[in-house]
């Protein structure tokens, strides 16, 4: 498979901190004021230390596909993490427990699992990015979460100046979150993953994907084929990345499926009886997810609804943003998400909440 980078780079490679834009799957973002490679666990901490003793604020940068950077840029130093590979640290009988590098391309990473008869990321396939990002994200999809295979994050603490390892009790993994979301004291080097030896899926959990591939939810299936279809499943939304799909030059899912309050749940059904029945999931606490795809579209965003500078909705997926003219900017992507929430706010009474980290830009 092709890298997941905008623009693999490799630590002999010229960079150039012009621009962003090319270290972004969005293909935004300006200019940075230093801008270094980090091929090693090692060096991506001196790295962050050198800038530190320059007194410059730090952004880490790895596949760049959960961030939008504004177009003033980052006027400090941009580390690209670009160090690579697993290895196994733990086995027994039913179980291989492997430490993935910070910058390994993440769906490379659950190719080779799936390829070993590894089971627990399979559904995780076709998700662009780097390995170290899945534990700040808890990223998640079609049933699965990293959060229930990841055992521990290694990672250098800025505030203590060490390298520490944070079980994974301790890393406040919530939906779409964690400690290291929206944090500085972190960096995050290498991700300690349990899998299960096992040729079969864990059970599949997801309605949509149990119908495509033919079972019932709760069954299993051979580890290739739930990989194969949760590929071709992301790249009929168009979250595959592929450089010859501008519906996919994007972050993904661009809002967060909110969580609502019973109470507030009930509003937005009594909002929205005109219009159906919110799909919806319950969670912890008397709290129901909604989708916030359903929102958007009930709301009067369909997909390729379009914005300034030619900034759309995909025309596969209600939930992504995508810059299709590859010549927009920053600023007309945030009035596009500006310009939904606001209209879901005020039809539905939900308010939505970006998803990937906002970088000197803000809805």
């Amino acid at each position: 498979m092709s890298d997941v980078y905008a623009e693999p780079t490799t630590g002999a490679d010229p960079t150039d901190p012009a621009t962003l834009a090319r270290y972004t799957t969005l293909r935004l973002g300006g200019p940075a004021g230093r801008l270094e490679v980090a091929t090693s666990a090692d060096e991506i901490v001196r790295k962050v230390r050198e800038a530190e003793a320059r007194e410059q604020a730090v952004l880490l940068l790895a596949g760049g596909s959960n961030v939008v950077i504004g177009d003033q840029g980052f006027p400090g130093a941009v580390v690209l993490i670009r160090s690579r590979g697993f290895q196994v640290v733990a086995e027994d009988t039913d179980t291989v427990t492997v430490r993935v590098e910070a910058g390994e391309p993440w769906d490379d990473l659950v190719a080779a699992t799936v390829e070993r008869g590894w089971s627990g990321l399979e559904c995780l396939s076709g998700i662009p990015g780097s390995a170290g990002a899945t534990p700040i994200q808890n990223v998640g999809a079609y049933g699965q979460e990293v959060a229930e295979t990841i055992t521990a994050v290694q990672a250098y603490d800025r505030t203590r100046r060490v390298v520490v390892r944070i079980p994974a009790a301790d890393c406040g993994f919530a939906y779409r979150g964690s400690i290291f979301k929206y944090s500085d004291r972190w960096v995050v080097l290498s991700v300690d993953f349990r899998l299960t030896r096992s040729p079969l899926s864990g059970p599949v959990r997801y309605a949509e994907l149990a119908r495509a591939l033919g079972v019932e939810v709760g069954d299993r299936v051979p580890l290739a084929e739930a990989r194969a279809t949760v590929r071709r499943l992301r790249a009929g939304k168009g979250m595959v990345l592929d450089a010859r799909d501008p519906d996919t030059w994007s972050v993904g899912s661009f809002f967060t499926n909110p969580v609502l309050e019973r109470e507030a749940y009930e509003r937005l059904r009594e909002r929205a009886a005109d219009l159906g029945e919110p799909p919806s999931w319950p969670c912890p606490g008397d709290t129901v997810k909604v989708s916030a795809a359903w929102l958007i579209d009930k709301a009067g965003f369909g997909r390729g609804h379009t914005g300034p500078e030619g900034v759309a909705i995909s025309t596969k997926h209600t939930l992504a943003l995508t810059n299709r003219t590859g010549a927009a900017s920053t600023a007309s992507l945030i009035a596009l998400a500006r310009e939904i929430r606001d209209g879901v706010q005020t039809r539905l009474g939900v308010t939505l909440h970006p998803e990937p980290v906002l970088i000197n830009c803000a809805i």
